[in-house]
């Protein structure tokens, strides 16, 4: 038996190099971090986050530390399901998503971190492994760049290696939308796979219009066109719209995603391991989606995520997004000709900088 000894949970306010812009949050200068460590009777260590853009951060630690701290520590740490079972009950009368989402996901990380690195393995392997070399894309937040610095900094992606590009849409005149996408379209030239994400932005009268408006741009998705609680919203614009689906990152739990899924409301679920309740659902909406023959992606926290997909061979893109957390990690993600390269190192791999992060620790 591995027992948990401690579990500290830690809040910080991250400023992003550049403004990002999207058509929900507007202008996103910083994003909250929230960790989770781990350690267990031998001083073995695991970690985990979430985050959010902005809100219920506080919220969040608040759940680690106050609320899960007594119901984890002193049990099994080996026993992940059992754990997340107990944690997802403790939060369940006032939790059932949201804050408390975020935080058992970032606990259950912390918990596979441990026992990967334990077992001296990488966390891939551990999930069962399938390819550490995962097709990825740069995932711009970038509703407000003008289209000069929309093309240059997909010009710094494809140095960078990318092999497939998201950008954003969702202004105010769907002309607007259009110029733009048709731009990078002509700029990246046929066959680049090329990603829009709306962030909720429409009706579901308005996606279906944008999306057959978009359709003559060969785009591999149409993202988050309306809000994630009208599932059969969803169902309309996937079957009239023309473009195949992406969504799930504002869906927190197994059972939406298993809404959406049953309903033929997405075609590429897209779980983020730090809100739906960490690697353990986020291994369970790839099984699921693969047993309805759909192809799984990710948002957000890519430095974990490719382990995920790594061990998934329904995977298709990875999301490498464009926070400022590479200044805290001491390895970054590589990426080779397109691809994410999942790491060897036990556990995950991911290293923060403490030091750096603690001046910069929420008050």
């Amino acid at each position: 038996m591995a027992t948990l000894k401690t579990l500290q949970g830690d809040h910080y306010l991250v400023p992003l190099p550049v403004a990002l812009s999207d058509s929900t949050h507007g202008i996103i200068t910083h994003f909250e971090l929230i960790t989770a460590r781990v350690t267990d009777a031998d001083g073995a260590e695991g970690m985990g986050y979430t985050y959010t853009v902005g809100a219920n951060g506080a919220a969040a630690h608040a759940i680690i530390a106050r609320d899960l701290k007594p119901v984890m520590e002193g049990q099994d740490a080996d026993l992940i399901e059992k754990a997340w079972q107990r944690m997802w009950w403790a939060q369940h009368y006032g939790g059932r998503g949201g804050p408390a989402s975020l935080a058992i996901s970032a606990v259950d990380i912390a918990l596979w971190d441990l026992k990967a690195r334990k077992l001296g393995t990488p966390l891939y392997r551990l999930l069962g492994g399938h390819d550490p070399a995962v097709p990825c894309y740069a995932g711009g937040i970038d509703l407000e760049f003008t289209p000069e610095a929309l093309l240059k900094q997909t010009e710094g992606n494809l140095k960078k290696g990318f092999r497939a590009i998201k950008m954003k849409v969702g202004r105010a005149r769907l002309a607007e939308d259009i110029a733009r996408v048709k731009a990078m379209r002509e700029y990246l030239g046929a066959d680049f796979p090329l990603m829009v994400d709306a962030n909720m932005r429409w009706t579901v009268d308005e996606a279906v219009r944008a999306a057959r408006a978009l359709c003559e741009f060969d785009l591999t998705w149409l993202e988050e066109p309306t809000i994630p609680d009208d599932v059969q919203g969803h169902v309309r614009i996937l079957r009239d719209g023309g473009l195949p689906i992406a969504t799930g990152e504002n869906l927190h739990t197994l059972y939406e995603f298993t809404q959406f899924i049953h309903a033929g409301a997405v075609t590429f679920p897209e779980p983020d391991v730090t809100n739906c309740g960490g690697v353990t659902v986020w291994m369970k909406v790839a099984h699921l989606a693969e047993a309805f023959n759909l192809p799984v992606t990710s948002h957000g926290a890519h430095d974990i995520t490719v382990h995920c997909l790594a061990a998934a061979p329904n995977r298709s893109f990875l999301e490498v997004h464009g926070f400022g957390l590479d200044l805290y990690i001491a390895d970054k993600l590589p990426i080779v000709d397109g691809k994410a390269i999942a790491s060897e190192r036990p556990g995950h791999g991911v290293a923060f900088d403490w030091k750096g992060l603690e001046k910069l620790r929420a008050k």
